[in-house]
């Protein structure tokens, strides 16, 4: 076995994404992940989704751990990283589906509307973008913790934050998303569904 580092962030409410994608991603053929992190939801999903190809992405620095949990899973539907940052992507190849978990939260609110941006670009019609991670609701903080874990986030950096939720629909319009479906999942997060209707400006 490869030495794996273990993210609990991502391990957290893995089974309860999995019912959202299993239902959200079956039409789908191929995802890209924004942000693949330690490379363990790649790996989960699509030892179970084997009709889809899954590209992991992540910064360079991220591409080790990625490759070991690929290397270890041996599964023939996961594609090896490709280098993604938010503000300089420009990929060629469309998608019938975009995931990204626990990545609004830690980037600042350009990065967030770039990530938008990218989804609208890369999605083909009537493809989806998946968003897992806490978030607001009209402003409002769905719990204590969470507002808690906000002001940790501003602490440590100031263009960090939970975002709200109506504010990332008006992001997403502008590139041709639009909310589908919205679930809640313990430990007070959601998983977000947005559906390219038009083309991205």
């Amino acid at each position: 076995m490869h030495d794996r580092p273990f993210a609990e962030a991502a391990a957290r409410n893995v089974e309860p994404i999995f019912e959202v994608l299993r239902h959200e991603f079956r039409d789908s053929t191929d995802v890209l992940e924004i942000g693949s992190g330690t490379g363990q939801h790649a790996v989960y999903f699509a030892a179970s989704l084997d009709h889809l190809q899954w590209q992991t992405s992540d910064l360079e620095e991220n591409h080790p751990a990625i490759r070991a949990w690929i290397a270890d899973a041996r599964l023939p539907n996961v594609r090896e990283p490709i280098s993604l940052d938010v503000t300089t992507a420009d990929l060629s190849t469309s998608y019938d589906a975009v995931y990204s978990a626990n990545t609004a939260h830690i980037m600042s609110i350009d990065e967030v509307a770039r990530m938008f941006a990218l989804a609208g670009r890369v999605l083909r019609p009537d493809g989806l973008f998946c968003l897992y991670g806490p978030f607001r609701r009209f402003g409002e903080f769905n719990t204590e913790s969470n507002a808690r874990f906000d002001a940790s986030l501003r602490a440590r950096d100031p263009s960090m934050g939970i975002r709200d939720l109506e504010e990332l629909d008006a992001m997403a319009a502008t590139d041709g998303l639009h909310r589908q479906n919205l679930y809640a999942v313990p430990s007070n997060n959601l998983v977000v569904i947005w559906k390219k209707t038009t083309s991205a400006q």
